[in-house]
């Protein structure tokens, strides 16, 4: 074994590379030309089908989804990070406080999916739900669902629930972001304060971010089929955020290793230790889907097992087959790979296969809870909104992302952890 004798410099430059740039300006690009098809499918399933800009609605929902996974998933790892340390964590902190203040674009969009409730949701069109059932608009598990719900599910409750959440993640958003600030302004090291400081806020705003995320994941996209319960669903939402947002963030530090200062401070090791945390939560996101349909699919009632016959009949169980290839599959077994892990550019395609996988997993989730669409995969100008809208929506939202990076260092000075990265790794 090989040892280097001199430690690396740190650059004088700790900005987000030039390049930075480039990468907001291909993705304002392909938002406007995926937002511009959008609209024309959404024309074209208005006048040709009857649709009524339906399924515009319901794509919007999953790139909400899809957006919000990566700022809120974000501000969550941010303060595991806090809680747990290591040097990794110093490699994506930046990144991850720039997911976080993508907040407001966040809300922007989540403002569409509430104006559009009554096209998505059953209990805000029907709030009625006797009078709609006896004209046929609804079932009887669907009225009776709607009615035993009401306090819950309603139009009030949902803006209310809503905007509360949107403003305990805007606080911890917010304090997070100055107190990053504050330690690298810090003259002296002092890490013990910070470090005592930032877990004593990211403790208890884990605990408060896995509640809040529960009641958005019910309200947003449970509450899409009334009649539908599980007990786990947003703990899988909360494991499903941080498969997403370790994609991302690794994507972007060994983009941004192009340049300086990562390419002096990303090291294989620390690479390796990323490729591993997302393996993990591979693993823990299957296990979580799989013991839920093991558990419901073993039960066998009658008033459980329909969600998952809507997700697998009519053309479905190919969806759900991919499903399962795309979330898991592929990506277990290829970072069960050390050499894998290792191989910047072999990570990266990981990476953007589980992006894919999981905008795929929520269209699974999404789309069978309506009518037209349960037990009934069929190709119209409606189900390709699915393509354009959600891109749409991500691409502007790595344009507000990567503006953020470009905000501030991506190198926090008053880590503990600097030192160490900057040493020489070893050769073996």
């Amino acid at each position: 074994m090989a040892h280097g004798h001199h430690e690396n410099i740190l650059p004088s430059e700790l900005g987000a590379p030039a390049f930075v740039t480039l990468w907001r300006t291909r993705a304002m690009m392909f938002g406007v030309g995926a937002g511009v098809v959008g609209i024309i499918l959404a024309i074209l399933a208005t006048f040709f089908q009857g649709d009524h800009w339906n399924h515009f609605f319901r794509a919007w929902l999953l790139g909400f989804m899809i957006c919000f996974g990566f700022c809120v998933g974000g501000l969550a790892v941010l303060m595991v990070q806090y809680c747990s340390g290591g040097k990794w964590g110093l490699l994506i902190r930046r990144p991850l406080e720039a997911m976080t203040r993508t907040l407001p674009l966040v809300f922007v969009y989540f403002l569409v999916v509430a104006l559009g409730a009554r096209k998505l949701y059953l209990w805000a069109a029907f709030p009625d739900a006797e009078g709609a059932y006896r004209n046929g608009w609804i079932n009887a598990a669907q009225a009776h669902a709607i009615t035993y719900k009401k306090p819950m599910l309603n139009v009030h409750s949902f803006w209310a629930v809503s905007i509360l959440c949107f403003l305990i993640w805007l606080f911890y958003e917010l304090k997070l972001n100055r107190l990053s600030v504050q330690r690298d302004a810090d003259p002296e090291p002092n890490n013990r304060f910070w470090q005592k400081k930032l877990e004593n806020i990211s403790g208890p705003g884990i605990v408060v971010y896995a509640l809040t995320l529960t009641a958005g994941a019910i309200y947003w996209v449970m509450s899409l089929d009334p009649t539908w319960y599980s007990s786990v669903y947003g703990l899988q939402f909360l494991v499903g955020q941080g498969y997403g947002v370790l994609a991302l963030v690794i994507l972007t530090v060994l983009g941004l290793s192009k340049g300086e200062p990562f390419r002096t401070l990303l090291r294989t090791t620390e690479q390796h230790d990323l490729g591993k945390l997302a393996f993990a939560f591979v693993m823990l996101n299957m296990y979580l889907a799989f013991a839920q349909f093991l558990i419901i699919w073993s039960g066998n009632l009658p008033e459980e097992i329909p969600w998952y016959l809507d997700r697998i009949r009519g053309g479905w169980g190919y969806v759900a087959t991919l499903d399962f290839v795309f979330h898991w599959l592929l990506p277990f077994s290829l970072l069960l790979s050390r050499d894998l892990k290792r191989n910047q550019r072999k990570l990266m395609l990981v990476c953007r296969l589980m992006i894919f996988a999981r905008c795929w997993d929520l269209f699974w989730l999404i789309e069978p809870n309506f009518a037209d669409a349960r037990r009934n995969l069929h190709l119209s100008f409606g189900i390709l909104e699915y393509i354009p809208i959600p891109m749409a929506l991500i691409a502007f939202w790595l344009v507000f992302y990567f503006r953020e990076l470009q905000q501030r260092p991506v190198v926090a000075i008053n880590d503990p952890h600097l030192a160490e990265l900057l040493e020489p790794e070893h050769v073996h």
